[in-house]
Formats: structure tokens, sequence, C-alpha cells
């Protein structure tokens, strides 16, 4: 912290009390003395007065960096392409959303149609229409290149 004399900002005060939670998350710290500690950060004044409430707990290890994803495949921009979307687990769970989908508008539909007692618009092609349209043309594509598995 800088020198103790110094006018502290929220900011300060801020990230003082999320390591006095993270002590406390940590078992190092007690609920009383937490409490205590958290009302005296938040009145804080100067980095001094915040330098006191946290001299006795170990300094926050930073965390281990996190390895680059690999790229699989390039984008069709030419960059780097990380996803895996198209494989057989994949179309079947996008598939399953879809009729799952399907199945609750149409219903809806069916329900206002009901209750109304007059024909109302389809609408639900709207909501499932172009979604098949994508995943029949994704499905088509993956089958032509040999990449589904059955």
């Amino acid at each position: 912290m800088p020198e103790p004399h110094l006018r502290a900002a929220d900011t300060d005060r801020a990230a003082v009390v999320t390591r006095l939670d993270e002590s406390l998350a940590e078992g190092r710290l007690g609920l009383a003395e937490y409490e205590e500690r958290s009302a005296r950060a938040h009145a804080a004044v100067t980095y001094g007065d915040l330098a006191e409430l946290t001299a006795d707990l170990p300094r926050p290890s930073s965390p281990a960096p996190r390895p680059e994803p690999r790229p699989v495949a390039r984008a069709a921009y030419g960059g780097a392409w990380h996803g895996a979307w198209g494989h057989g687990d994949d179309l079947r769970a996008a598939w399953t959303s879809w009729l799952v989908t399907g199945v609750i508008v149409v219903g809806i539909w069916l329900v206002s149609m009901l209750g109304t007692g007059e024909l109302q618009y389809p609408w639900p092609v709207w909501v499932v229409g172009p979604w098949g349209a994508v995943l029949l043309a994704r499905t088509i594509g993956e089958r032509r290149r040999g990449e589904l598995r059955s």
C-alpha cells in the first residue's frame, strides 16, 4: 500500500473488505472479528488505517495462469476457431432443444386458440422454422463430410 498517511479511496476500502471476505471464507477470521474489521474498513480514512486491518493476514496467492485453448480448426475469417459445434452429441442436443421449444410454443399457440375460440396466426413457425432450417443444413453438411457419428 502507498504511504500510510495518504487518504484512501472507496475502491481501496472495497479491496480490503473483499480480502476480509476471503479470509472469513478461508476460516482465518471469526464472524465477530470479520464484522468488526469490515466496519473499521468502511470507516477507514487513510491507507494506514486499512493496512492495520490486514496486517496479520497472509498475502493472497495469485491464481495459477490458465493455459490458452488450443485451436481445433480455422474459422471462416482466417482466425483460430476454438469451438467444437457440429459433432454428433452437440447436434443431438441442438435438435433436442429445438424439439422441446417447438412443443412448448405450439402448445402455447394451441391453448391460446382454444381460449379465444378463433383460428390464430401460426406464429410458432417463426420460432422453430428458421432454427430448424439452420440445424437441418448443418446436419446435412456434417453428414456429407462424414463427421457425424451415428
